[in-house]
């Protein structure tokens, strides 16, 4: 037997916007599975910005001994997507629809924890723009993305 995955959007009983879900996740304690899966985590939220932190390792390698490129991206894009998300009311949803991923510095197991930042570059009504750079533990800028994410009204039952 499965258990769903918890969802803030879908599991909003109390209504409260996009910031308001991500910092009760923080406030809990919680993270999504991908992060357990890929060993990073939310650690900051406010309106509009987002950072996520995390440890590459060896169980992340590509066949050519470094970091796979994904786990950049998946971070960036984490980061990108829950800067939009406390962006928005309790009545919107979002999903992403691009993702532009720049490497500058390859990754490995040593270069230390990684930090991924992103924040809105602009919201529009059915479309926002959002930006990250992922730096390693010695501040060096190793990866950088652009983000288009589109908004949605989110349906809930009996509405």
């Amino acid at each position: 037997m499965s258990v769903r995955p918890q969802n803030v959007i879908a599991d909003n009983q109390q209504r409260r916007d996009g910031l308001g879900q991500l910092s009760a996740l923080l406030e809990q304690g919680k993270q999504p599975p991908i992060g357990h899966t890929l060993d990073f985590q939310l650690v900051a939220v406010e309106r509009g910005r987002a950072v996520f932190e995390g440890k590459p390792s060896t169980a992340v390698y590509n066949p050519i001994g470094s970091v796979h490129g994904g786990y950049a991206a998946t971070l960036l894009d984490s980061a990108c997507g829950c800067a939009v998300h406390s962006s928005l009311s309790a009545e919107q949803g979002y999903t992403t629809l691009e993702l532009k991923v720049a490497y500058h510095r390859g990754l490995t197991d040593e270069s230390g924890p990684v930090r991924a930042e992103g924040k809105v570059v602009s919201l529009g009504r059915r479309v926002a723009f959002a930006e990250a750079t992922l730096v390693d533990a010695a501040g060096r800028l190793c990866a950088s993305a652009t983000s288009t994410l589109l908004v949605s009204d989110v349906e809930r039952p009996g509405t």
